[in-house]
């Protein structure tokens, strides 16, 4: 079998706050094959997005710290490696497109300078007219309008679709080998996202990056992702190839997110969302922290005295529920309760 081009084992970040001590990513563990989409799902507070900071050393210290696991690219260890060591990493064999462009672009640089930048920190032989050459390559494999043009602009004269794909070019300027996409598409209209990510799509067959895909978006995951990673209160909760996740979920916390989508197959009048509210990371509930929101626990203590493990579901598939074998089941009774509810057209 292939070898991961990434692994995360066991990782463990923590945030030291007034509060207490918040579990952000709480021994995580998924692999990246080359070539792959690796789709991450989960609520906001779920550790999607510590989870990519932690891979890139960016997670802010204080108040955070990795105080576990390992992360290993090529089997090298981010988290062994020296600050110089990750800097040259990043940007070269990793590349990494954040949810906010205006935030993460320099509003004082022009986008091309920022472009060029990235591309001779990593390619010291590159001349200057070379590095603006290759820029505006870049600009328009992603689809930037005026290429030429855009590339003197700043990120402000820029529209939110523009600086994302900006984003994009800057991600894959060096072609990494893998690319980590964090809710690329935050606060952009419907037809933009679509293009966003027809822009990313093309873009890693570009590079044949691997690509890790962060949203909170299941039909983003549904389109683009070979493999999900569901996340739930810091930990891995289920992990499967998608048709699987969709098709046949194995914790309830993944069937919750199934039932609480709008569908165009039935006219639902009400949606089947998932009660209560995600757990506090500062005091976790003890034993399963999914408990209080299930529908699969029905109280057994079991759930409520032990943490489940990520059991074994199938080849390649896991999922972290002491009664895993029961959730298909439910799926059926989910179905039947919407089934009734639009027939009562309550």
């Amino acid at each position: 079998m292939t070898n991961p081009v990434l692994s995360v084992q066991g990782l463990t970040t923590e945030f030291v706050t007034p509060g207490g001590v918040v579990k952000a990513v709480n021994d995580v563990s998924w692999d990246l094959y080359p070539g792959e989409t690796l789709g991450v799902v989960g609520e906001s507070g779920s550790g999607k997005s510590v989870t990519a900071m932690s891979i890139l050393g960016l997670v802010p210290s204080p108040p955070g710290r990795i105080v576990a696991g390992e992360i290993l690219f090529e089997g090298r260890d981010l988290l062994k490696m020296s600050a110089k060591e990750l800097r040259k990493l990043r940007g070269s064999d990793i590349g990494m497109i954040f949810q906010d462009p205006m935030t993460s672009l320099n509003p004082v640089l022009t986008v091309g300078a920022q472009i060029t930048e990235t591309l001779r920190l990593h390619n010291g032989d590159l001349s200057r007219a070379q590095a603006r050459t290759r820029a505006i390559e870049l600009l328009a494999l992603v689809g930037v309008p005026n290429p030429e043009g855009r590339y003197d602009q700043y990120p402000h004269e820029h529209s939110g679709g523009m600086r994302q794909r900006a984003m994009i070019a800057m991600a894959i300027a060096n072609d990494p080998k893998v690319l980590i996409a964090d809710e690329p598409t935050t606060a952009l209209d419907v037809t933009i996202q679509a293009q966003v990510l027809e822009v990313l799509k093309t873009a890693q067959e570009r590079t044949n990056a691997a690509t890790v895909l962060i949203t909170h978006d299941l039909g983003v995951i549904a389109e683009h992702a070979d493999r999900v990673v569901v996340m739930y209160g810091g930990k891995v909760v289920e992990v499967a190839d998608v048709r699987s996740i969709f098709s046949a979920p194995r914790h309830p916390y993944t069937l919750g997110l199934m039932s609480s989508l709008p569908r165009l197959d039935v006219d639902l009048h009400r949606l089947d969302p998932i009660p209560g509210s995600p757990p506090n990371l500062v005091d976790l509930p003890e034993g399963c922290s999914f408990r209080p929101r299930c529908r699969v626990t029905r109280g057994r203590e079991v759930c409520r005295t032990t943490v489940p493990p990520l059991y074994d579901t199938g080849p390649g598939k896991g999922a972290a529920c002491h009664f895993s074998e029961e959730v298909p089941a439910e799926m059926v009774t989910v179905s039947r309760e919407m089934g009734a509810r639009l027939g009562s057209g309550a």
